[in-house]
């Protein structure tokens, strides 16, 4: 395969080429003529069918390109015409050139058909290789066409996911606020606004298909959890065990908060004593493992757990973490009854946010 820089100037890539490509075709001619006896008119004659092949070849060339927006019979058939006329042009030109040095000068029928075989299978060769590249130049552009479309769309899907959740958590947390407010708790609603703010600013500054470091997610869910916490006080207890190692490695924005909110769910909003909540991330070789654990009464029968408080699913973390990494990653839950409940995610450890271009 040819590199595809090579081809980014086609126009110069083709005078490179056929620059090449007929002085090895000389260089060949004089090295055969030279075994055969040195003498000044075998390499001129060498030299001058170069020299007309080269321009045949450029003459071609400008048909072929036209040939090529034909239909695709018609394209054929007059390509193959076209080259059974230059290789006829091509055995002339060489029968005549030869005949200044036979004895006999003058161009005759055996000298041209003597010269078609060569002709034919050099010219022959120069189309081939013509409409190869060429098609290999349309099958790249395809391809990369292919992948800007994939890429466009899979950044739709990931704006989608992630856009799943912010009107969700928005209802919950205004839900609480409005709560607040009936209660005449007008403090602690306005606090909780103003939470809810700042949280809102941190996450909507990033592009909802963008990559975030594990420790600006963590100050996003920190934010959540200071509203959450207005809510249930001592009853919400969290901690987290971050190594610090992996503090810079890339996840998509907004993963771990549906599945924090799903803990509060499930494990603190049942329980009178409430729950702890822990989030624990470790680097371990090239991968980073994190888990989101919670001591409440894990999964029971009558009351399972196949949707996030969202309720946009356990289903929407698993497709954002497809769409990010690819087959590259791993996510299991893990539940004992009255033992909690835990969500294990295993990503790549990435240091820079993967390039959606196209290439």
């Amino acid at each position: 395969m040819f590199a595809r820089p090579f081809f980014e100037d086609k126009s110069r890539a083709f005078w490179i080429l056929q620059a090449a490509g007929w002085s090895g075709y000389l260089l060949l001619r004089t090295v055969s003529s030279i075994s055969n006896g040195f003498s000044v008119e075998g390499i001129i004659k060498s030299i001058i069918e170069a020299i007309v092949g080269y321009c045949l070849t450029l003459l071609l060339s400008t048909l072929y390109g036209y040939y090529r927006r034909l239909p695709r019979i018609t394209g054929i058939l007059l390509t193959l015409a076209t080259l059974g006329a230059a290789t006829l042009i091509y055995a002339v030109l060489e029968a005549f050139t030869f005949s200044f040095t036979a004895a006999d000068p003058g161009v005759t029928l055996s000298r041209v058909f003597g010269y078609l075989f060569l002709n034919f299978t050099v010219l022959a060769g120069w189309s081939a290789l013509y409409f190869g590249i060429n098609f290999y130049l349309i099958v790249e552009q395809q391809i990369d066409q292919m992948q800007l479309l994939e890429n466009q769309a899979s950044s739709a899907q990931l704006a989608m996911l992630r856009y799943q959740l912010n009107p969700h958590f928005l209802f919950n947390t205004l839900n609480s606020i409005s709560t607040l407010v009936l209660l005449k708790q007008t403090e602690r609603a306005n606090v909780m606004l103003s939470r809810l703010s700042s949280f809102l600013r941190y996450t909507l500054a990033n592009e909802p298909t963008a990559h975030v470091t594990l420790s600006q997610e963590i100050e996003t869910l920190k934010l959540y959890l200071e509203i959450e916490k207005m809510r249930f006080d001592e009853r919400l207890r969290t901690h987290f065990d971050i190594d610090p190692r992996c503090a810079n490695a890339r996840l998509p924005s907004l993963l771990l908060q549906p599945l924090v909110e799903n803990a509060i769910k499930y494990a603190v909003t049942p329980q009178e004593e409430g729950a702890d909540i822990t989030v624990t991330a470790r680097l371990t070789g090239e991968r980073v493992q994190i888990a989101v654990s919670d001591t409440g009464p894990g999964l029971i029968e009558s009351k399972p757990r196949p949707t996030l408080s969202t309720g946009v699913g356990l289903a929407n973390i698993r497709e954002r973490l497809a769409q990010a990494f690819g087959p590259d990653h791993r996510f299991e839950t893990r539940t004992k009854l009255g033992e909690g409940f835990s969500v294990e995610i295993e990503i790549p450890f990435q240091l820079e946010e993967p390039n959606r271009e196209a290439a």
